[in-house]
């Protein structure tokens, strides 16, 4: 079991910039800073189902998912996708189940089923079956872990869970390099004022280098509200040509690991925040 990230209207910084970086365990949460240009309606509506701690800061709350994992150990499997050892590839059909098998209890099934749960929202009627304040958090949470290229990774080794290596001196797992371990090592070298730096340097780069990326990541086929399909065949794909590749059992991971593996990570971390925009875009438009 695996443990453990926009449209054309105007510019609104929803979240703030945290000076301290996410604890460990909760880096891909930094996507959450991410959320920009949410629409007037977006923005009202993540506000209103915020609670009042949060202080309007969805950001705050991006790791609420992984806490609650003993409240709620049925939401253990959904931060993931398991798929066959170096296929390198992601179906939903084969893929998107639990240790027991059961369909759609995948990080892919939640996206769409917390989805699903936010488009009953309904400002003038705030009754409904669901808790949404609790299924936006899911939502945010996860659309980072799916973009987290060892969110969807191999069965065998439980998503880089078991593979045993050294970054730097540290001993640790695979997939903490790709949960914590690059992020925290880009934070320290290269951006001494903490994660508002990472986040502006990101956030240049969504405005300046990717622009013309930009709206292919935030587009859905079939006028779909979100695609987590496309997102974890990404991942997977990350995952062989990047993750996984070149790396055995204690290896020692150093400055050629970290310095050709930082690009994936910014990408992916842009990619999820600006997934998540436009996709509360959509929910709530």
């Amino acid at each position: 079991m695996q443990q453990s990230i926009m449209s054309t209207l105007p510019l609104l910084l929803l979240l703030l910039f945290s000076s301290l970086f996410p604890a460990p365990s909760h880096a891909w949460g930094i996507h959450g800073h991410l959320i920009g240009r949410l629409s007037d309606a977006a923005a009202a509506a993540v506000r209103g189902l915020l609670p009042s701690y949060a202080g309007g800061n969805l950001s705050s709350l991006c790791s609420w998912a992984d806490g609650v994992k003993l409240r709620y150990p049925w939401s253990a499997p959904l931060h993931y996708i398991d798929t066959p050892d170096h296929l390198c590839s992601y179906t939903y059909d084969r893929d998107c189940k639990d240790e027991d098998s059961f369909r759609g209890r995948c990080v892919a099934g939640a996206i769409n089923n917390y989805t699903s749960q936010l488009l009953t929202y309904d400002a003038t009627s705030p009754s409904t079956q669901y808790n949404l304040t609790q299924a936006l958090l899911f939502l945010a949470h996860f659309v980072g872990d799916i973009h987290q290229p060892l969110h969807v990774g191999f069965t065998s080794d439980k998503g880089g869970n078991t593979i045993d290596v050294h970054w730097y001196t540290r001993k640790t797992v695979l997939h903490h390099v790709w949960d914590d371990n690059i992020i925290e090592t880009a934070e320290n070298d290269y951006y001494g004022e903490g994660v508002a730096e990472f986040v502006d340097a990101l956030m240049q780069n969504i405005t300046g280098e990717w622009s013309q990326r930009v709206p292919g990541w935030e587009e859905c086929s079939k006028n779909q509200t979100t695609c987590p399909d496309t997102y974890a065949s990404e991942s997977i794909a990350a995952a062989c040509d990047w993750a996984y590749k070149d790396v055995t059992e204690d290896s020692l991971l150093e400055d050629a690991y970290f310095g050709s593996r930082l690009p994936v990570v910014n990408l992916r971390l842009a990619q999820g925040g600006v997934r998540l925009a436009a996709t509360l875009n959509r929910i709530f438009s």
